[in-house]
């Protein structure tokens, strides 16, 4: 006969008879049905590396959340209507203006919405600092090498927001159809007029008819509002699923390998000091806002086609396009049959894609030149990778002649120079200073790799000086610490890519293709002799150490 005995009660499960507080059933209804404690036991406690950096990251998304809210808010009072209506508002420089509804809208959230102005600034300012902070992000991930395998998708992620930030910033700033909005728009038509054989049908198209029209507002209100933030939204969510997925990179030290992830965990420490962040970067937008006047619309007056101001000025991200076509001379051709082509804004048309084209495929280029197939998660110091920091450096130089030809008539007001003479410096600078800052800053990273290899052999300066028996002066260097040879000495250093011999085993000759040429030339330039400076090895580490009684 057998009897059958109860399951020991564990001592989380409720005593017979009594009843779980609401909270408690709540949170095992919720996680029969979505597995909730599952998925927090298994990330809550994942490790996130700390460093400076990283916050540019956490800038951008909080810029980003930003925003979203203020964007909502503003939303519920714009009238994306370009119907012309007579102002009679509070504004009394505007009273009896004949206007469209959109820009007696944008004056009313201005002067009548109560925080109207405060949100409206700090959507605009928040903006602003969401494309920086996208920029630098991506620049603190390339000169660090943190898009190598496995994260090339992700930074195609990075790269798209960037490009989709960008078009957000001009559809937003182009809503309230002031002055300076307006201007930007006839830019923007004149660039698509350039574009042969189809450039008016898609002027026709994109306006809805002849310039200004009287959609392209209600164009720009949904694409601002509803399809680009969309989009963002959705590569926002990727790139961070990604980042949780690969994990983040740290930087060379003791104890950190390409297996492992150092730092605090999510919970409480991440989740604590990213709080924290998010409200300081809310209150230092707000602070700035608040202070700080942008795109101060009841100056400009509603947009008229036959008014232009002498200093316009884009937003700042958009600035490197219109220095592009004030440094190209206005040139044309007339094709037989009286056709037209305007080079002197089809050319800067191209060359505008191309520059940021360059910047996304660069991580597929660079695992094209070293065919290197393992995975990455330790970043690297920029001079550690001279060449790739100089294309940077001449990325960023060519960036900064652009923009600088993009106000050269607000720098020849402001200092009383030639605009002429700015525009000709533009333009041989766009073309000289690149290459002179991609030799200047290849050539300083390998200074840095040198003095990390002294440093390494011989020990820091200790400012002592001692007096050998034969009467010699010398300095005496200290060894450095364990944790600090490691992280200088922690690098990869690849060997540069090689043909192999001209002919196989059996004397028959080898096919090597142009492209593969190519790659063993460039892989030379970059990982040969004049690309890196060889790492102290073991050996000689050893043979200095122990044979000089100075160091």
């Amino acid at each position: 006969m057998s009897t059958a005995t109860d399951a020991p009660k564990t001592a989380d499960a409720p005593r017979r008879g009594t009843k779980a507080p609401a909270g408690e059933r709540v949170a095992d209804w919720a996680d029969g049905r979505l597995g909730i404690y599952s998925l927090a036991k298994a990330n809550m406690r994942k490790i996130f590396p700390d460093h400076w950096s990283f916050l540019l990251g956490e800038i951008c998304l909080y810029s980003f959340i930003i925003i979203i809210l203020t964007g909502v808010y503003l939303t519920l009072f714009f009238v994306p209507s370009m119907a012309e209506v007579e102002y009679h508002g509070p504004f009394k420089p505007m009273q009896g203006i004949m206007m469209t509804e959109a820009y007696a809208s944008a004056l009313d959230i201005n002067f009548e919405v109560r925080g109207g102005l405060l949100v409206r600034q700090i959507h605009h300012w928040a903006a602003l600092i969401f494309v920086v902070g996208i920029f630098c992000h991506m620049f603190r991930v390339f000169f660090t090498g943190a898009f190598r395998k496995p994260r090339e998708i992700n930074w195609l992620f990075g790269f798209l927001l960037l490009v989709l930030a960008v078009f957000t910033g001009l559809t937003g700033y182009s809503l309230p159809d002031d002055a300076l909005s307006g201007i930007g728009i006839r830019f923007m038509e004149g660039a698509i007029l350039a574009v042969p054989i189809v450039g008016t049908y898609l002027q026709m198209f994109i306006f809805g008819g002849e310039f200004p029209g009287h959609d392209i507002i209600p164009r720009f209100f949904v694409a601002h509002v509803l399809l680009l933030p969309g989009i963002m939204l959705g590569l926002v969510v990727a790139h961070l699923i990604l980042i949780v997925y690969h994990k983040h990179t740290h930087y060379a030290g003791p104890g950190r390998t390409n297996e492992n992830v150092v730092g605090p965990p999510l919970l409480p420490v991440y989740i604590a000091k990213a709080g924290g962040f998010f409200f300081l970067v809310f209150g230092v937008i707000a602070a700035i806002a608040a202070t700080v006047t942008i795109n101060p619309i009841w100056v400009m007056g509603p947009y008229r086609p036959d008014q232009v101001s002498t200093d316009a000025q884009p937003d700042w991200y958009l600035g490197f396009s219109e220095g592009l076509v004030r440094m190209m001379p206005g040139l044309e051709w007339v094709l037989p049959g009286g056709y037209t082509l305007n080079f002197g804004l089809l050319v800067p048309l191209a060359v505008f894609p191309g520059l940021l084209v360059a910047i996304g495929a660069y991580p597929f280029f660079e695992a094209w030149v070293n065919r290197d197939p393992r995975e990455h998660h330790i970043a690297q110091r920029p001079r550690n990778a001279p060449t790739r920091t100089a294309f940077g450096m001449a990325w960023l130089t060519a960036f900064g002649v652009t923009m600088l030809a993009g106000g050269n008539d607000v720098w020849a007001v402001n200092f009383n120079l030639s605009i002429n003479a700015i525009t000709w410096f533009c333009r041989i600078g766009f073309f000289v200073l690149p290459p002179i800052a991609f030799v200047l800053t290849r050539r300083i990273c390998l200074g840095l790799q040198r003095r990390d290899r002294d440093k390494v052999l011989h020990g820091r300066e200790s400012g002592i000086i001692k007096r050998l028996p034969h009467g010699e002066f010398i300095e005496v260097h200290e060894p450095l610490p364990q944790d600090k040879l490691y992280t200088l000495t922690a690098h990869d250093q690849l060997k540069p890519y090689e043909i192999g011999p001209e002919t196989d085993e059996n004397g028959v000759r080898r096919k090597v293709g142009p492209l593969e040429r190519a790659r063993a030339r460039v892989s030379r330039g970059y990982y040969g002799d004049h690309g890196q400076i060889p790492k102290p090895t073991r050996e000689e580490y050893k043979e200095i150490t122990s044979g000089h009684e100075h160091h």
